[in-house]
């Protein structure tokens, strides 16, 4: 966590005026560390995004959560909703202004207000080299990967300070460990720890919290095609990590990822990863 947003135990479980403790569908009140507060999660149909809106939704939270296609909304929400979770879905490409607006939209309609933003949504569509980018692939991952979260925490803001919210933006091990065929995502991903700190420093005296995690190496379908046999995190990533004594790898699924340790002194995101291969990573 950032020193500039340390702030306690206050603002985290003030009472909300518009939302009531809601009944899961087995009819069981909710009243988990989160009770009563709002999470929205971009890129949270599947993967690391997905894993988060259920722990937050596991822990009282009503999540709205976000992907670009309606299909993938749609089955992801059906099956929190079957778990007997509070959430709602909703098509958002968090690179069109006018998707964000739809989702922010949405969003206070559905809950009255907002306490959380994830940002997840990240794309990588050129496996190659930075200097031998197009402009075109620049603009895309830097507009999805680095502008949006900014654009879509400005739109929020107004109603997220009033209730003491709290951000936490998703980067990745490449701002770290960057790998050479993943230049322009290698940025985007060391763009965002900027982003975290400057926004930290800007909201701290609204009591809202910025924070970024940056999960090593996980099996997610954003990155199966590093996993094969000629892969790049087989091959190159993972060498480099176990070095630095991270010795399994991380699952998604089988992994808990604790985000919703969004209490006390700011996000605390555990992962508890299943232990598998020696020469795997966590994540």
């Amino acid at each position: 966590m950032l020193p500039a947003v340390a702030r306690g135990h206050r603002g985290w479980f003030h009472p909300c005026a518009r939302l009531s403790v809601r009944m899961s569908s087995t009819g069981i009140d909710r009243k988990g560390i989160l009770a009563e507060r709002v999470a929205v999660v971009t890129g949270s149909t599947s993967g690391i995004g997905f894993a988060i809106a259920r722990r937050l939704a596991q822990d009282g939270a009503h999540v709205v959560i976000s992907s670009r296609k309606q299909q993938n909304v749609d089955r992801a929400a059906a099956q929190l909703q079957r778990e007997g979770l509070s959430v709602a879905g909703i098509v958002c490409h968090v690179g069109k202004a006018e998707d964000r607006e739809r989702l922010v939209a949405t969003a206070l309609e559905h809950c009255g207000g907002i306490d959380f933003l994830v940002c997840c949504a990240g794309v990588n569509p050129l496996v190659g080299s930075t200097l031998g980018t197009s402009e075109q692939i620049w603009d895309k991952i830097l507009n999805v990967n680095v502008k949006s979260p900014a654009l879509l925490l400005s739109q929020l803001l107004p109603y997220m300070e009033k209730r003491k919210g709290a951000v936490t933006l998703v980067s990745s091990v490449a701002a770290y460990f960057p790998r050479m065929e993943l230049g322009v995502y290698n940025v985007s991903k060391t763009a965002l720890l900027a982003l975290t700190r400057t926004l930290a420093l800007e909201l701290a005296p609204k009591d809202i919290r910025v924070n970024c995690l940056v999960p090593g190496v996980i099996k997610t379908d954003f990155s199966k095609v590093d996993w094969g046999a000629g892969g790049l995190c087989r091959n190159r990533v993972l060498p480099v990590l176990s070095r630095c004594q991270l010795h399994h790898r991380g699952e998604h699924r089988s992994g808990r990822l604790l985000l919703s340790a969004l209490r006390g002194v700011g996000v605390a995101v555990q992962l508890r990863s299943q232990a598998q291969e020696p020469e795997g990573v966590s994540r």
